[in-house]
């Protein structure tokens, strides 16, 4: 599965897909979306990860600006390697 990134100087498009829903977008690609329940503006990213529910679609918006900025990823194997894995020091030969 391949990830996009965007850099944090594109700004997010948003368009109303319906009544109660508003999309973004960033260079063309989908960013997340907005939706409203009826009490409440529900923040969803980009794979439909809810963000958060907001009195405001404004503050809505803004929680999924704030969610689109690049974080680390974290490593994928320990600092420390473990015994078997690590190479036994080799002698010099003469």
């Amino acid at each position: 599965m391949t990830t996009t990134t965007f850099p944090p100087s594109d700004p997010l498009t948003w368009k109303q897909a319906d009544v109660d829903v508003h999309v973004a977008t960033r260079s063309g690609e989908f960013a997340g979306f907005v939706e409203f329940d009826g009490t409440a503006h529900l923040a969803h990213d980009h794979r439909g990860v809810e963000l958060g529910v907001f009195d405001s679609l404004d503050d809505a918006r803004r929680a999924l600006e704030g969610a689109q900025a690049p974080t680390r990823r974290a490593l994928t194997f320990p600092f420390a390697l473990p015994r078997v894995l690590r190479r036994r020091p080799r002698r010099a030969r003469a």
